[in-house]
């Protein structure tokens, strides 16, 4: 006992260190032997009489990567001159456990630094080891539930409304934040459990138990009504505690289940279930987490509830102060759309109107009222009232402005508004517009370009009466059949983050690239601007289209303004005729036809003061005729004059003569159109003006 105990009858250093599991080794280098000691052959997992010295036969329990691992380890100590190193690594026993096997060893080195032994320490680590591993799970565990909570909440923190929070909650990512497999939500709405999302695999076969009776039987409805949660380790269990789920016991690919009620403010909103496939049990900590995560989606939810009232309300109120109906227009068609700002709750001051006036036209109006609030919407209805009143009494735009301009600076507030006003008369596709301080309409062509007509403006409502400036241009613009007036308030072309020329941009190419008729357009715009950026403006949107004129197929027709301000118009106007020729089957005239256009064109913008309407048609005779008409605003009639030779004009009429069968002059309105006809002889080609 000598060589175990000390003298005192106390075990020795080597007894404790056994006792500890722990041995020592000493490894000679040069040799290529090691000496290990039994305690330290049993942490390796070698029985001593199995074991032959060679230190390739003390790590042969280990799997193949540890033991290039340890290999590692042991070279760089070497190799860098350090005098120590140590490692820690899984050792296979025979009964199929795991042992951490922990080595502390010292390199023993000569005079000039090579290393010839090491001597050291192994110990069985795996209590420690394994204390440290449920330290590392638990660690990782609750950083996960931390980190499904810090997204959950950074989620809902951006949804306003309840399809917000939904779409958080069922869009992608939504099962993962929540951690689970599957996810119901049902909201409490007059006395019934209304279940309004439903995410997962299988899940789609409870859709018709959306709508629920609020009573026992059913345990999300029981978790609402005593507002304790329910966990279920077992959905077979679940299923004989709630035979009503039986028929879908089969369909439903989950495992365990937790209905949690949505309480905020002492106030049972409804209630929400998550699903799992692999879990079986929830520790206190899970609980724990899935209540915290129903907190916060019905905190979630009952500020996109408030939200949702308000904004029904308030839109509601917007709606009730705009025009119940829109009149229909004979000879063409009007769409109107008002949609309310996403990010706000307040009333707005966006309004459109569209007004019938005498001698069939019809008056246009797209307005806004500074402010979102309900006195911009109480301003609103006054101005569109009073704005109405004016026009159906018969006065010019220039003057239904500064008569709406004084009424509000009377109505004793600080507010002013913008608007645009347009008188239409549709049967020659004249309108007549105003301004103050709102945006420019756009003309949408027959053929898709989109122009900016330039509208002469005024102040804004209220601001012109108190500065005494009641001043309101007007312009007049030409809607060929087919072409489209295109009024809104600015709402539909702040885009966040651009400047206002950008937006305007979007919109013409929009308008462009919409379909023609109103009402698609109208709801090709909302779809591309509005609901696209998010609008936090309201927005108010007026789509008037002249109805086209196409003729009929044996007698076809297309309509063209030019504006005097277009450069390209004259040349689209050339290849508008030729290629409409070309399509009808009348190529042949298509020479004459483009050269008689660019004259006839020519002349009115040279000559006169605005744009000119060209029409070319077919004429539906037994030998089909080409028909050219260009229509003007002035009074003044082509002359015939002798050119000298040196003249660069006056060979108009001359061309006429020389090209035309027949052409002429005819009173159009406020002004004339010049026509021609191209085409085979007839008996009776007339003569000169017709």
């Amino acid at each position: 006992m000598t060589d175990k105990k000390g003298h005192s009858g106390e075990f020795g250093p080597e007894v404790r260190l056994a006792m500890n599991r722990t041995g020592s080794f000493d490894w000679d280098l040069d040799a290529g032997t090691i000496d290990v000691d039994e305690a330290g052959l049993s942490v390796f997992g070698v029985r001593p009489e199995g074991f032959d010295g060679r230190p390739g036969t003390l790590v042969l329990r280990l799997e193949p990567g540890e033991r290039a691992r340890l290999e590692v380890v042991i070279k760089d100590a070497l190799r860098s001159g350090r005098s120590s190193y140590e490692a820690r690594f899984p050792v296979p026993l025979e009964d199929g456990s795991v042992q951490w096997t922990h080595v502390q060893a010292r390199v023993l080195r000569d005079g000039e630094g090579h290393a010839h032994r090491i001597v050291g320490v192994v110990r069985d680590a795996t209590p420690e080891m394994a204390h440290s591993t449920f330290l590392t799970d638990l660690r990782k565990q609750r950083e996960r539930q931390t980190d499904m909570v810090e997204r959950t909440t950074r989620a809902l923190s951006r949804a306003v409304t309840v399809d917000d929070v939904t779409a958080a909650l069922t869009g992608p990512g939504g099962l993962a934040r929540l951690g689970a497999d599957g996810f119901a939500l049902g909201l409490v709405e007059n006395g019934a459990l209304q279940v309004i999302a439903l995410s997962g695999e299988s899940l789609e076969v409870l859709d018709h138990l959306r709508d629920q009776k609020l009573e026992p039987g059913r345990p999300l409805a029981e978790t609402v009504l005593s507002g304790r949660p329910l966990f279920s380790s077992s959905f077979q269990e679940l299923v004989r505690g709630y035979p009503l789920l039986a028929p879908y016991a089969d369909r439903l690919r989950f495992r365990a289940a937790a209905y949690l009620p949505l309480v905020a403010q002492a106030r049972t909103l409804g209630g929400m279930a998550l699903f799992y496939r692999g879990r079986t049990t929830f520790s206190a900590d899970e609980r724990n987490l899935t209540l915290g995560l129903a907190a916060i989606v019905a905190q979630s939810l009952q500020r996109a509830i408030l939200f949702d009232e308000e904004r029904e309300l308030a839109t509601g109120l917007q709606a009730a102060m705009l025009p119940r109906r829109i009149p229909e227009v004979e000879g063409g068609e009007i769409a109107v759309r008002y949609h309310s700002a996403w990010s706000g709750r307040e009333v707005g001051g966006d309004w459109y109107d569209v007004i019938p006036l005498p001698r069939g036209r019809v008056g246009v109006v797209v307005g806004d009222v500074q402010g979102h609030d309900t006195h911009a919407a109480a301003i609103m209805g006054q101005l569109r009232i009073a704005i109405r009143a004016y026009a159906g009494e018969g006065h010019a735009p220039p003057t239904v402005l500064a008569r709406a301009s004084r009424f509000l600076a009377e109505l004793d507030t600080e507010r002013f508004a913008t608007c645009t006003y347009a008188q239409a008369d549709l049967a020659t596709g004249t309108v007549q517009a105003v301004r103050a301080g709102h945006l420019e309409p756009l003309i949408r062509h027959t053929d898709g370009r989109v122009g900016r007509p330039k509208v002469a403006g005024g102040l804004p409502l209220g601001v012109a009466s108190v500065f005494g400036d009641e001043e309101y241009p007007e312009t007049r613009l030409d809607l060929v059949p087919g072409e489209t007036l295109v009024m809104c308030t600015d709402g539909l072309v702040e885009q966040p983050g651009a400047d206002l020329g950008q937006g305007l941009a979007a919109l013409e190419e929009a308008v462009s690239s919409g379909p023609p008729g109103a009402e698609a357009l109208a709801d090709h715009l909302s779809e591309r601007l509005w609901e696209r950026w998010g609008a936090g403006d309201d927005v108010a949107l007026l789509v008037l289209r002249r109805s086209p004129d196409p003729g009929t197929p044996r007698a076809p027709r297309v309509h063209q303004y030019i504006h005097q301000a277009d450069p390209q118009g004259l040349s689209e106007a050339r290849s508008v005729v030729r290629q409409a020729l070309r399509d009808w089957g009348l190529r042949a005239y298509a020479d004459d036809a483009e050269l008689l256009t660019g004259e006839l064109l020519g002349n009115v913008l040279l000559h006169t003061e605005g744009g000119a309407v060209l029409t070319l048609e077919v004429l539906p005779e037994p030998e089909r005729r080409v028909r050219l008409s260009v229509q003007d605003r002035s009074s003044a009639w082509p002359r015939r004059r002798t050119p000298g030779e040196a003249a660069t004009s006056g060979r108009g009429l001359l061309l006429l003569d020389a090209l035309a069968l027949r052409w002429g002059v005819e009173p159009r309105g406020e002004g004339k159109a010049v026509w021609c006809e191209i085409g085979p002889p007839s008996s009776d080609p007339g003569g000169p003006y017709g």
